[in-house]
Formats: structure tokens, sequence, C-alpha cells
């Protein structure tokens, strides 16, 4: 039986004149987009624009919520509370639903963003805080969350579809990613990384085990090269039909 993996990416990101990730290249490459709901990035024109953009492309459209920090780009941590962290989620999960809704396009997923997603994939508290926004506005989104974190076992918890997400562009030690500070030779060249997703995958498929973590890819539109890393995991996934469906 094939494995149907979604190949996602971090887009919407840019605000008033400030220009930031290579939307347009990626969308090819992607099936689904995470678009900023105007915390940590994006604004309502750039948050309508990348919703007509993804949906002439076909490309599933999903909520990215993160702290409301322009100025980190949401990657420092916010000692947030529960109660903030729900009133957060909810608030941009609607922000972006309006113009879903005008655009006559619907919402398929949400997904953290940097400190947030990172902090509620440790944090139960959190965790629980984020699900509960997402099931008290529309329980069938799935979320996209980290394999057996904090964040996926909450999702599961509350009946919600969880996602479990590899990072394409970050590099991992031990099975743990390294979200920050992180450079370009840690991750290899594009040809490099797409070859070690093609592994990953076909020793989880051809295990004994049944039981697959990866059910997306993400591509972050800013890393450099980000088109041509999904390019070259697009292709290489495809060459492997046999097993991957994408």
């Amino acid at each position: 039986m094939k494995k149907q993996i979604d190949i996602n990416a971090d887009m919407g990101e840019s605000f008033g004149v400030y220009k930031y990730g290579a939307d347009l290249e990626l969308m090819p490459y992607i099936t689904s987009a995470n678009i900023a709901c105007g915390f940590h990035g994006g604004d309502p024109h750039v948050m309508r624009e990348t919703v007509q953009l993804a949906a002439s492309h076909g490309v599933r459209i999903g909520a990215h919520v993160g702290f409301p920090d322009k100025l980190g780009f949401g990657r420092r941590e916010i000692n947030a509370t529960p109660q903030e962290v729900y009133d957060y989620v909810l608030y941009q999960l609607g922000a972006l639903d309006g113009f879903l809704k005008a655009n006559k396009t619907v919402m398929s997923h949400m997904k953290l963003h940097g400190a947030l997603y990172m902090m509620a994939c440790s944090s139960k508290v959190l965790s629980q805080a984020a699900v509960q926004a997402v099931a008290d506005y529309n329980p069938r989104l799935n979320i996209y969350a980290l394999p057996s974190s904090e964040l996926a076992a909450c999702s599961e918890a509350a009946g919600l579809k969880v996602m479990n997400e590899y990072f394409a562009d970050r590099p991992y030690t031990n099975g743990q990613v390294k979200m920050f500070n992180w450079n370009l030779s840690e991750i290899g060249s594009p040809q490099e990384i797409s070859k070690t997703i093609v592994c990953l995958l076909e020793k989880q498929l051809t295990a004994e085990s049944a039981h697959t973590k990866i059910d997306t890819i993400c591509v972050h539109s800013d890393t450099p090269n980000a088109a041509l890393i999904a390019k070259c995991i697009h292709v290489a996934l495809q060459k492997e039909e046999r097993l991957i469906s994408l």
C-alpha cells in the first residue's frame, strides 16, 4: 500500500514593504501552504494574495499561527499563558478564514510557527490550549506536529487528525530537529536533502512495523534555495511511485 506524502511550505510572511520568502517559486512543488496570519508575519493584503496564489495552484491551505512578534519573526519564546495561546490561535484562524471564504476556499489544517510550535511540542498545557482552540473553531482541521510530541498527543486525544512533520531544511541529531541557529552546511545540498528523505521514507515503509511517522515534509520559503529543495524532493518522490504518492 502506498504512503501519501504531503509537501508543505510556510509562506505569506511578507508584510508592508518587506518581501520575504520564495512563495511563487515554491507553489509548483508543494501540496500544502501554511499561510501566516498577521502575527509573526503577513498582513491582510499578503494573506489575500497568498490565498489566491495557493488556490490557483490547487494547493491545500492552512493557518500558520505564531506569537504576536513581528520584530522577532515569531522565533522568540514568549511566556504566554494557556489562555493567551488559545486566544492567539483562535484569532488567527478566524483572520485567515475570512479570506478563504471570500475566495470560496476551505481551510485544511493548522500549523504553529517558530517558538510557539516548539514550545507547544514540549508543553502539554500549551498544546492543550492550542488544540482546544482548533477543536472549538473547526474540529475537521488537521494539526501539523512533530512525531511523538505533546502537540501530537494532545491533538490525538482531542480526536483531531495529526500530520506528523519532518523538516527537510533543518538538521537532525539523534532524531531531534535543530530548528534555530543552524547553517547550510548542516542540511546539505538540495540533492542530498532529497536523498535523505527518500531513504527515510523507504526505511519506514518497508519496515516490519506498519507504523509510519512521517506524513508531511516541510520546506521553509525563506531557506536559501527553497524552491530547488522542494523541486528535488518532489521529483525524487515522484520517482518512488511504487511506494509513495504525492
